[in-house]
């Protein structure tokens, strides 16, 4: 038995994420860490919602909230959207919790007495109406390259040019909207990441088949330009983790907090704590410590391109500069962006899907086979209206649905409701059999690659597999003139729908356990021997019809849909 830890990307607290956010990381980790658990491995799978940065006390002021009592409610909100897309987590941690504050207090006074972290002087904005600092989003003014006048401190976001608050024309605050800004001088402390490119360089080099695009990412941010800069760990925020030397203040670090993107990574690590005093686990240090363990677990993280460049070097570089024997990353799968629509998801103008209207759509089993099966791996993916009713009421309805409920119904008619005796095998189910043998192979190759498009497809060629044998073996013919034949065809696609059971579960849970329910299973065995998994349901076992797996969407509908969806969030 093998010991996976699985992280996914954790989703930042301000607000519902849309799909392109869910299949980026979420989903596909959740394939996975399902998949992994089904072969009878150990799985601890991990994620949490990002709370601190700037992001978080800018929503929680446009909510009218303390920051603290916002945080806390989102992530309430995004545990339970979670659960609706069945998203197996085995703890869903945030990075607001006291372990998290504790762990990465320790990680910045270890840095600091390895000579990893200096203090550098610097000048940012000031509001003098405001009292404070303000961060790039803070700031609003006017862009210089195409004069939207909406323009953020760090970025323009009608022409994506990259700014700084000091571009910006006739700038003024978000809080207060005050216009009397000024640079005034702070200090702050960065993390000497410089010194550590080529460790860094040679320890990505070690990363077996990571994929091109992960690995073209990291190697772009080492090596262009100036290469591999210190990146600043603080920040003059009220809303984050104080900074502190382990339990020490940090002389001229006071009021300050450290940087989201060096405490959220570090949740990872703090997250298996909480489950640990959630009372779901026992030792956590197993998973993350090679000095108590985890130098068998296989380490894999799921998450967008945006979040390579901190998962391939920041973080590896807290965790490497330490110099403490915590686990290492094996292997990142990354993922492009999945458009909408021919453009982009827009959580400010509320276009696109959002998980919580996806699920007042539609169950989670008809979006989680459609994101998988369309995952942008290898390049940008689009999601369409029409590409998902076709995906929708082909895949899922025409092919899995319509297997289930030919086979069960007639067998209801014809021999009752349970698995029918007489009659045997023949050329037919032998190469049926050899055929799904070669399929099964195939899929458990692209689901142990994490290549989720390809095993997405493979599912899929086992399910029309066994629709096409139950066309050609036409046990509604056979029956009038060998009942037993008929029997023998029902009794081997009955073993196929408890096969597609087993199969189909880390892509469409809720189905498979009606499946497990209707044929009254106990567990769900991998197949490790097919021919004696295709006899697992003996003549006499008994089973229920279930209810239509899956409606096919109409036009209507589709095209109520697309309007529904295109444009400001209700």
């Amino acid at each position: 038995m093998a010991r996976h830890l699985i992280t996914s990307a954790i989703p930042y607290i301000n607000g519902i994420k849309h799909l392109g956010n869910l299949v980026g990381s979420q989903l596909p980790a959740d394939l996975f860490a399902r998949y992994q658990r089904g072969r009878g491995h150990e799985v601890l799978f991990l994620c949490a919602t990002d709370e601190h940065g700037t992001p978080a006390e800018l929503a929680a002021a446009k909510a009218g909230q303390p920051v603290a009592e916002y945080c806390a409610e989102m992530h309430d909100v995004q545990a339970k959207i979670a659960q609706g897309f069945r998203l197996s987590f085995d703890h869903f941690g945030r990075s607001s919790s006291p372990q998290n504050q504790k762990l990465t207090q320790h990680f910045a006074g270890v840095l600091a007495d390895r000579g990893l972290i200096r203090e550098v002087s610097e000048t940012q904005m000031y509001s003098p109406t405001d009292g404070r600092y303000l961060p790039d989003r803070y700031i609003e003014g006017t862009c210089p390259n195409c004069g939207f006048e909406s323009a953020r401190g760090d970025q323009c976001d009608n022409c994506t040019k990259q700014l700084d608050p000091v571009d910006l024309i006739n700038p003024h605050s978000t809080i207060s909207g005050a216009t009397d800004l000024e640079m005034r001088e702070t200090k702050h402390l960065y993390l000497r990441q410089s010194t550590m490119k080529d460790e860094l360089e040679k320890w990505i080099d070690t990363r077996e088949g990571w994929p091109v695009l992960t690995t073209s990412i990291a190697k772009k941010w080492l090596n262009d330009g100036d290469g591999l800069q210190d990146r600043g760990i603080t920040r003059d925020l009220d809303w984050g983790v104080p900074v502190k030397k382990g339990d020490a203040d940090w002389p001229g670090m006071e009021g300050k907090v450290f940087y989201v993107w060096f405490d959220a990574p570090i949740e990872y690590i703090a997250c298996a704590q909480e489950w640990v005093d959630a009372g779901k686990g026992d030792d956590w240090s197993r998973w993350w410590r090679t000095d108590a363990g985890a130098e068998d677990v296989t380490y894999t993280q799921f998450m967008g391109k945006d979040n390579v460049p901190f998962h391939t070097l920041s973080f590896p570089a807290t965790i490497l500069g330490s110099g403490e024997p915590w686990k290492l990353v094996d292997y990142i799968k990354s993922f492009n962006y999945l458009n909408y629509e021919g453009g982009q998801f827009s959580t400010s103008r509320g276009r696109g899907v959002f998980m919580d209207q996806a699920l007042e759509v539609l169950p989670s089993d008809y979006w989680r086979w459609w994101l998988l099966s369309h995952a942008p791996e290898s390049s940008d993916a689009e999601f369409t209206w029409e590409n998902f009713q076709a995906s929708v009421n082909k895949d899922l309805s025409d092919v899995l649905g319509n297997f289930v409920s030919r086979v069960t119904k007639f067998c209801r008619s014809k021999f009752g409701e349970e698995v029918p005796a007489g009659g045997s095998y023949g050329p037919a189910e032998e190469a049926l059999i050899a055929e799904l043998t070669e399929r099964l192979t195939a899929y458990q190759g692209h689901m142990d690659a994490i290549e989720v498009r390809k095993a997405a497809a493979e599912l899929r060629a086992i399910w029309a597999a066994g629709n096409e044998y139950l066309q050609s073996a036409a046990p509604w013919a056979a029956f009038k003139e060998d009942p037993d034949r008929a029997a023998a065809i029902v009794r081997l696609s009955l073993n196929l729908i408890r096969l597609y059971a087993v199969l189909s579960a880390p892509f469409i849970p809720d189905t498979s356990d009606v499946l497990k329910e209707a044929l009254k299973l106990d567990s769900l065995d991998w197949p490790e021997d097919l021919p004696e998994a295709l006899n697992a349901l003996a003549p006499g076992a008994t089973f229920t019809v279930p209810e239509n797996l899956f409606r096919k969407i109409a036009d209507e509908e589709r095209e109520d849909w697309q309007a529904r969806f295109s444009g400001t969030r209700g």
